[in-house]
């Protein structure tokens, strides 16, 4: 009896909590963290139309939405917000803002960051890395098919025809298995290309004539020359619109299509959709914007030496009669008001009160590198012209067949 009373005691010990200090071996388990309190992220880009309120004011409020636009407007002002740009807001727990961030363009940032009990904002700058590279391409439909077919986007080819606009009417005076080069710059960001630089030297191949191009900060800032340093840049446009084709040429008895009768065509035809823009084709001053008889809308420009230009069948006009304008002003916009079967514009040239052929006419020589920049013109020529002769290897490029390259002020 005794030794059956002893053991269920001893059982009981086992039972019950023990007051024997810890086994050494046995794992001691911290107290269990508190659940953390999750962050709200909001992020996005700006659409049409949005405010910063109406983008940001429901997670902020008003007292919020103040106090950000405050911080930030030494830096920059959010209420110029640009369609397509990021955002991202992040709040506390406590609903208060932690972090926001806007990207002001491709290059810089504005940030806001809660510090203690206020914000302070700063501005993050990128910088491209600037990379000179090689382009090249033959053309067999268009210059725009020919950088797309050279892997280089719509923009090279825009910045390539604005080069030797005063020279070659790439709407008509290109042929198939012309060809160009460049040396230009690319630039790109966290190794991923973002957009075209400064073209350094360039080379347009039209038929047996080479037309070379380098540039030059000369007397009136950034131009392109010819090797020879005459400037590219005329005081006339070959053509008022960057890219079109001829509907119709200057002549002396042409079929009208609406008054069904042979009459003099003194100007050119460029056709083109609604809308296209038409550019001033030099310096001048504007003798006419409005209605004028069967061109419709029509600007008439003075440029001095005897010379004017006439633009009709306009569908918009941008300028207004006694404005003076510079070569490349936009003027209006391609349409088909007055005696007009589709949307055109009707270009004419006027010398000493009488209608010449725009696509024949001989603008003024332009000047040439002054004396006292030749030596400093043919260091940087030498330089970019070299360039494009080394990038030219390097891509592995076969010798070509000899050509004749012409100074570019006698090309016709």
């Amino acid at each position: 009896m005794r030794r059956r009373t002893l053991l269920a005691a001893l059982g009981l010990l086992l039972l019950l909590p023990s007051s024997f200090p810890p086994r050494t071996d046995a794992p001691i388990l911290p107290d269990p963290l508190p659940a953390a309190q999750p962050l709200t992220v909001l992020r996005g880009t700006i659409v049409r139309n949005a405010t910063l309120e109406s983008v940001l004011g429901e997670a902020l409020g008003p007292q919020g939405l103040y106090h950000l636009v405050q911080t930030a407007r030494p830096l920059y002002d959010l209420a110029r917000l640009t369609v397509g740009q990021p955002f991202h807001l992040t709040l506390g727990p406590d609903g208060l803002l932690t972090t926001f961030s806007y990207g002001i363009d491709e290059l810089r940032t504005l940030t806001v960051k809660r510090s203690g009990d206020g914000l302070e904002a700063e501005i993050l700058t990128r910088t491209y890395e600037v990379r000179v590279e090689r382009a090249a391409g033959v053309i067999t439909s268009s210059l725009f098919g020919a950088v797309t077919d050279a892997g280089e986007e719509d923009q090279l080819a825009l910045d390539l025809a604005a080069i030797f606009e005063w020279d070659v009417d790439f709407n008509t005076e290109l042929q198939k298995g012309d060809s160009f080069r460049l040396a230009l710059e690319k630039l790109y960001l966290d190794g991923r290309f973002s957009r075209y630089g400064r073209i350094l030297a360039a080379e347009l191949l039209r038929g047996p004539r080479l037309l070379r191009a380098v540039r030059f900060e000369g007397p009136r800032g950034a131009e392109y020359y010819s090797p020879e340093g005459v400037p590219l840049r005329k005081t006339f446009l070959r053509s008022p619109l960057k890219f079109s084709r001829i509907s119709s040429g200057f002549s002396r008895a042409r079929f009208h299509p609406i008054l069904h009768e042979k009459r003099p065509h003194l100007g050119v035809d460029y056709a083109a959709p609604v809308g296209t823009p038409v550019r001033s084709a030099a310096d001048g001053v504007v003798v006419l914007a409005g209605w004028w008889g069967g061109y419709g809308k029509t600007v008439r420009i003075r440029h001095g030496r005897g010379l004017e230009t006439v633009y009709g069948h306009l569908s918009r006009i941008n300028v207004r009669r006694g404005q003076r304008v510079e070569q490349g002003t936009l003027v209006g916009a391609v349409g088909t008001t007055g005696l007009s079967t589709g949307p055109h514009l009707d270009y004419r040239t006027i010398r000493n009160g009488v209608f010449v052929n725009p696509l024949t006419i001989q603008p003024p020589p332009p000047d040439p590198v002054p004396s006292v920049l030749r030596a400093a013109f043919e260091d940087e020529r030498d330089r970019s012209l070299a360039l494009l002769e080394a990038l030219s290897s390097t891509a592995g490029e076969t010798a070509a067949a000899p050509r004749e390259t012409a100074l570019i002020s006698d090309l016709p």
